[in-house]
């Protein structure tokens, strides 16, 4: 996993900022008469606090606030938002998308991802780009912008029309783009053992929305050897004990890794009572694992 560590300076404070480069920012394209999921923009804020750039498609306006204002954009009017997660620069509004393109006022950039060498300490690397992009002829920006492994957005606001770069990298969901997809929380896990909070690999949830803690709704088997196992087979040992997250499908990707799936533990849906509720939860089985006469337990912890 990529981090980028940058010096950020504010008055008389200096300090170091740890980024997942991954995970930066992001920006949202809404077009239809559809609302984007309240969680969902909650998520976006909440991972990207350091500002909120819109443009409003019906009369291309542009608003700009902190990331915390997100409950607006829970609307049926067309947009395209940038959520700010400073990387390089100050966090302050100047710094906030989209960014004038040189000297072209109605051209404007955003941009999801991070170019090393672009920006300073007090300037962003978009703000930089969207500068050099004035001196380019528009003809040559496709090429010139979808050389960086990022994402990102051009407004013209004479014309009313924009343009999406590196299309094959963004998300389509419900009829609005995501220019990544950890804030798309589409899968519910059922987690025990070191993926649960205070243990060792619950750093991989640190971005999922936590639902509760559960039960699940049979009987498995789970033994400990270090590290506990549970096996799949219902019915058997006790009622286990997990904690119930929403995740993306990024982080269950880093899950799959974490496990070996489906090599060694492998994913399965099971229903899950937490809160209240029933969940249908992906739980992590390890079928490899022969336990008669072991004894058998319904949690673990460190």
């Amino acid at each position: 996993m990529c981090y980028l560590c940058v010096l950020l300076t504010c008055g008389q404070h200096r300090w170091m900022l740890h980024v997942n480069v991954k995970q930066m920012c992001i920006i949202i394209i809404k077009q239809r008469n559809n609302v984007v999921p309240m969680g969902t923009l909650k998520t976006c804020a909440r991972i990207n606090p350091h500002g909120l750039g819109i443009v409003w498609l019906d009369t291309f306006e542009v608003t700009k606030q902190k990331s915390k204002d997100y409950k607006q954009l829970h609307t049926d009017r067309p947009f395209i938002a940038h959520f700010r997660l400073a990387t390089v620069g100050l966090v302050n509004k100047s710094n906030i998308h989209p960014f004038v393109c040189g000297q072209k006022s109605h051209e404007l950039l955003m941009m999801n991802g991070t170019i090393p060498s672009l920006g300073n300490l007090t300037t962003c690397d978009t703000k930089v780009l969207a500068r050099s992009l004035g001196n380019i002829p528009r003809e040559n920006w496709k090429l010139h912008l979808e050389r960086h492994d990022c994402r990102f957005v051009t407004i013209n606001r004479h014309s009313r029309t924009w343009q999406m770069y590196n299309r094959e990298s963004w998300i389509k969901q419900d009829g609005v783009w995501y220019s990544k997809g950890n804030v798309l929380r589409n899968n519910y896990v059922a987690v025990y053992g070191t993926l649960k909070k205070n243990c060792g690999n619950h750093h991989l949830l640190s971005d999922s929305t936590f639902i509760g803690k559960g039960i699940t709704k049979d009987k498995y088997p789970m033994v400990v050897r270090g590290i506990p196992y549970v096996i799949e087979d219902r019915g058997k040992g006790y009622y286990i004990n997990v904690e119930v997250y929403q995740v993306s499908n990024d982080t269950l990707s880093m899950l799959d890794r974490l496990e070996r799936h489906p090599d060694w533990y492998e994913r399965k849906e099971i229903e899950i009572h937490a809160g209240g509720r029933v969940y249908t939860c992906w739980l992590y089985f390890n079928n490899t694992i022969k336990y008669d006469g072991e004894m058998l337990v319904d949690n673990f912890e460190r």
